[in-house]
């Protein structure tokens, strides 16, 4: 069957400036830099930020690849550690206005639409150490400076602007999974950072909104519906808690403006609700969002708590009122010990459509990161990712079904056009449509991106039924 899509459709990739841009002529260090510093037995191969792959120096050749891979549209991000010079008084670094005023008009000059987000895990080291980061509303106040500070710079040719990625990936490897620094277990300060990350956004769209520019604004969510492992009723609860937190809190804030009453009362219950105003709740349902991005990879599947969340003597943290849950014979990308399932997509773009009042939005992640992809390559150098071209193609299926019934979905991004570094895991696995050599940084397209430019030349593809899962 032929899966077409509209005209104006986003075939494009997300990256973002801490994994692509590497340290150089950086003034301050991000978290993920800082961490580095301190602990860099905790990355993989001791492979570190400071080079990445190579875009500060590299990025018109590397946007002519992106071209070359059909790419339409590509979301980056702006360092708040590399653009601003001082981080109290917001004062920018000119040189760093200079590259990031280079890597807009090259994207613009290949035909590309630039999308621009704000916050990608990288808040600077420094205001974590001097204020406590996330958890201080002073450096929510300072975020929404350095937001404005970019629409003023940039505005007049980024029409499409994003507050954060993934802000619960912050809250959950920062303060209770311990995969982020500070890597800290509070589930108060989880929800503290919760809070305050919502508030941030919103204060940056009321910043974008008061310049009155042409474009529009909104946040990247990592979503996916939490599928209870049974029908029994201990299990649909723990699903729906989990959604609440996983899922609701900020696509109600981000789209309804106000928080689930439900997670607002069971937080209350827990005794560790957020510090929150009149003003700053007023001004969250003030300032909703343009626009979503959703990240997929793969489905949640929990089941009923190990232990009761009412056990005695334990401290609060979110996940206690679930556990994950893994089904049995999934369907597995091994490497990176994810399950595939495309069908979520659908489900996701339907929650959407049904409950959010069918908002513009498009996948603004989905991909598949396998390691030591040179056993795929052949002798001219080309990796031949039939797996990857395989897994867009399942996924396009369930999105188009979606968008065919309403859905009103206006692209789809993979993560991510050329292999960057990827936080701890730094390169064990490998996204890109585009490969990078860490050593040499000679780059090259991949299987993939052929097909996915004649995926764009297409506007879409052709699958035999019998091969969706």
């Amino acid at each position: 069957m032929k899966c077409n899509f509209p005209e104006n459709f986003w075939w494009g990739a997300a990256t973002s400036g801490p994994q692509t841009e590497g340290r150089f002529q950086k003034k301050h260090a991000n978290m993920f830099d800082y961490y580095y510093e301190i602990k860099p037995e905790d990355f993989y191969k001791y492979q570190g930020p400071d080079v990445a792959s190579n875009f500060f120096n590299d990025f018109r050749h590397d946007i002519q690849l992106m071209k070359e891979a059909g790419l339409n549209s590509v979301r980056t991000s702006i360092q708040w550690s590399r653009l601003i010079e001082d981080l109290e008084k917001n004062t920018v670094n000119p040189e760093a206005v200079r590259f990031y005023n280079e890597v807009i008009d090259e994207f613009l000059k290949h035909g590309i639409t630039p999308m621009i987000n704000l916050h990608h895990f990288d808040l600077p080291a420094e205001l974590y150490h001097r204020h406590g980061g996330w958890e201080s509303k002073h450096v929510v106040e300072l975020y929404a400076g350095f937001a404005e500070k970019c629409f003023e710079l940039f505005g007049d040719r980024v029409k499409h602007w994003f507050t954060h990625n993934e802000p619960l990936v912050v809250v959950e490897g920062g303060y209770y999974l311990q995969f982020h620094y500070p890597n800290k277990v509070n589930g108060a300060a989880a929800v503290q950072v919760a809070y305050n990350l919502q508030l941030a956004s919103s204060l940056a769209i009321k910043k974008f909104r008061q310049l009155n520019l042409d474009g529009k604004i909104g946040v990247i969510l990592n979503l996916t519906p939490p599928y209870p492992s049974t029908n029994e009723p201990e299990d649909i609860h723990a699903s729906e808690i989990a959604n609440l937190w996983l899922n609701r809190m900020y696509m109600d804030a981000s789209v309804k403006g106000e928080f689930p009453q439900e997670l607002v009362e069971l937080l209350k219950g827990e005794k560790v609700l957020w510090d929150s105003t009149e003003s700053e709740l007023l001004l969250i349902k003030e300032n909703t969002i343009d626009l979503l991005g959703i990240n997929f990879y793969h489905p949640h599947r929990v089941s009923r708590p190990k232990y009761s969340a009412n056990s005695l003597a334990v401290d609060f943290v979110p996940n206690k009122f679930w556990q994950d849950y893994e089904l049995p014979s999934a369907r597995m990308n091994v490497d990176k010990g994810w399950e595939i399932y495309p069908k979520a997509i659908y489900d996701i773009a339907k929650d959407v459509q049904n409950n959010y009042g069918n908002i513009d939005w498009f996948i603004s992640e989905n991909g598949m990161g396998v390691s030591n992809e040179e056993r795929y390559m052949d002798e001219t150098g080309v990796i031949h990712d039939d797996y990857r071209i395989q897994f867009i193609q399942e996924h396009l299926y369930w999105l188009h079904k979606a968008m065919e019934e309403g859905s009103n979905c206006l692209g789809y991004h993979l993560w991510t056009p050329i292999d960057c570094w990827s936080w701890k895991n730094a390169y064990r696995n490998r996204y890109g449509l585009i490969s990078t050599n860490i050593h040499t940084q000679a780059k090259t397209l991949k299987k993939s991106a052929h097909w996915f430019k004649t995926l764009d030349e297409n506007n879409g593809f052709e699958i035999e039924e019998a091969l969706i899962q």
